[in-house]
């Protein structure tokens, strides 16, 4: 990676930790009106195709405070299931754990800091995995195919794997309407993704494949910011 494309990244990932800290710390999960209102219900109907009988092993690839791996939690905790919670961020995790005892399902959540672009997973560990709007956060395209091999080598036989990623995103001055750079790592086009994805999962069984718009105001430099993306949700199950 370039030295322009390094300072590039940390940049984003600046605006990214800023804006997140702070909205974890003004918004409480599952707060109405508030992007955390409530999980994806496809991520957790999912859940539910999973056929095993044994404990279920979750991963949550980029999990935030927990908007999916409290109620991933609390499905698998009478059969001794676990959740394991990767995030960057530090105050995310320690939300997640606070949240966990809250909604008591600490004994299932497991936590690790680190950066999803890097972040190892064993070979045939998970029947689940769940990555929902933090795929277009690795640092790179090449570090995103090396997620996506990663993710598809540590699912079991006939695991899941429910993919959430904004694609076209594009960012606007709230105010003046005019539109300026977009700070995410990995910005592409929704065919391009989609595309990329079926590459990836080639011979596995898709379970859900869509995609809606978002809009979504967030903070930059303490400025707000109309966000704009296509959301593409994939979902396969492997042979």
């Amino acid at each position: 990676m370039s030295p322009e494309k390094v300072a590039q990244v940390e940049k984003i990932r600046k605006e990214e930790k800023q804006y997140h800290e702070q909205y974890y710390e003004d918004h409480k999960l599952y707060e109405e009106d508030s992007w955390l209102e409530e999980p994806v219900p496809l991520i957790l109907d999912l859940a539910d195709q999973v056929n095993i009988g044994q404990p279920m092993s979750i991963l949550d690839l980029g999990c935030g405070v927990g908007r999916h791996s409290i109620p991933l939690a609390q499905k698998v905790q009478a059969n001794d299931g676990r959740v394991v919670c990767v995030d960057l961020l530090d105050k995310a995790l320690q939300k997640l754990i606070h949240y966990s005892g809250q909604y008591q399902v600490k004994n299932v959540i497991y936590t690790e800091q680190a950066d999803i672009s890097e972040y190892p997973i064993p070979e045939g560990k998970y029947d689940y995995i769940v990555a929902a709007s933090s795929l277009e956060h690795a640092r790179s395209r090449p570090k995103l195919k090396k997620v996506l091999d990663s993710m598809v080598n540590g699912t079991k036989g006939g695991g899941i794997n429910c993919i959430i990623m904004n694609t076209n995103i594009e960012e606007y001055d709230a105010k003046s309407g005019k539109q300026q750079d977009a700070l995410f790592e990995v910005n592409m086009s929704k065919d391009k993704v989609l595309k990329l994805l079926r590459q990836h999962y080639e011979g596995w069984e898709e379970i859900h494949v869509s995609d809606e718009p978002l809009e979504l105001e967030i903070i930059r430099e303490d400025k707000p910011v109309l966000l704009k993306a296509d959301s593409l949700i994939f979902a396969a199950r492997k042979p």
